[in-house]
């Protein structure tokens, strides 16, 4: 099946280079190009295509707004197209992927550049992969968000270690939901969260500003050594898996990829597990793959506690989806409800009340 894009930019050379790129690969077709969001909405309507590529800042309507509305109306799986990882289009970048687009790539340099084939392969394969995403339609914020009814879940379960660290594994859709759970933890949250979010190479830094400011809970590019403090959120760094050391500390290594991902869930988890075992809690978000799944379960036979995202709130319920079918989640849950019952377990209260 031929997959049907819409390449969104305002620049006519950009625009004429990705439809060169995009359809160097068989599997795709331009249906439509657009340079701003207004024509990008009408172009949607008209063409109906499968993925859309968004440029973030275009003249009249720029690549969030666009995003938001197209979301809203003719919901389609939009990659964000970034020609910098700095300033003000990583923020605008992420607050386009909080109003529903899934994914973010770096523009290819020129086709001279060494590193042209490989970030054009890296565009190709994230249309491809975006294209099988059934997105749903988001409801303006002017509308009640849903209810969710909270768990019952008993004291019984856990354990009287203590908990020492929070692990949260994300992939595809990952970004706003960790989001949402960092803004519910509270000032006194006791202990420090490691993050493993798989995102395009260069957008590190800007997701750990993001997210930091979008959520009021302080998150950074983790250092090889640094002591983790509690109610800090430390990210996996571009290039390296993120893992720990006796004594607390932030153990990076540049080994080779898990799951074709360096950073890997998988590693993070197994690390976690190795040196905390059952005082640790282990979450897997939405995203694509399994990567981390049978690691969360290896957490869990050691005695800690695990959540996974459930179906209905994931963009993709393919890792947390996995680590359900092995049995790997002591708990199943959506992000509010993960949020309450990290405060929960972290803090001796019953979780019979969250």
């Amino acid at each position: 099946m031929v997959i049907k894009v819409l390449v969104v930019e305002d620049s006519p050379v950009a625009r004429e280079f990705l439809t060169y790129i995009l359809t160097s690969d068989p599997a795709i077709r331009v249906v439509g190009t657009a340079n701003n969001g207004v024509e990008a909405l009408e172009t949607v309507r008209q063409k109906k295509p499968d993925v859309i590529t968004m440029d973030i800042h275009m003249p009249m309507m720029d690549g969030f707004e666009a995003t938001r509305k197209i979301m809203e109306t003719f919901p389609t799986p939009i990659v964000i197209v970034s020609g910098s990882s700095g300033g003000k289009e990583v923020d605008s970048t992420f607050r386009a992927i909080e109003a529903g687009a899934l994914a973010v790539v770096r523009r290819p340099p020129g086709i001279n550049h060494e590193e042209f084939e490989a970030a054009s392969k890296e565009l190709i394969q994230t249309v491809k992969l975006m294209s099988e995403v059934k997105v749903v339609k988001r409801i303006p914020h002017t509308v009640h968000a849903r209810i969710v009814a909270q768990p019952t879940i008993s004291i019984s379960l856990l354990r009287t270690a203590g908990i020492q660290a929070v692990a949260i594994g994300a992939s595809t859709g990952g970004p706003p939901v960790l989001q949402e759970i960092l803004s519910e933890l509270p000032q006194g949250f006791p202990v420090p969260v490691l993050i493993v979010q798989h995102i395009a190479q260069g957008f590190t830094e800007g997701f750990a500003e993001w997210i930091s400011n979008a959520s009021g809970f302080p998150v950074r590019v983790a250092s090889h050594g640094e002591r983790l403090a509690p109610r800090h959120g430390y990210v996996a760094p571009d290039g390296f898996h993120l893992g720990l050391e006796n004594g607390l500390r932030i153990a990076l290594s540049s080994l080779a990829p898990e799951n074709g991902m360096r950073p890997s869930v998988s590693y993070l988890f197994r690390s976690i597990a190795q040196v905390l075992g059952p005082a640790a809690v282990g979450v897997m978000l939405t995203g694509m793959g399994r990567d981390g799944a049978e690691e969360l379960k290896t957490l869990k036979e050691m005695g800690a506690i695990t959540i996974a995202q459930d179906e209905e709130s994931s963009v993709v319920h393919g890792m947390p989806g996995e680590a359900i079918k092995l049995g790997a989640a002591t708990y199943v849950l959506p992000p509010e409800s993960i949020a309450a019952a990290l405060v929960s377990l972290t803090t001796n209260r019953n979780m019979r009340n969250i």
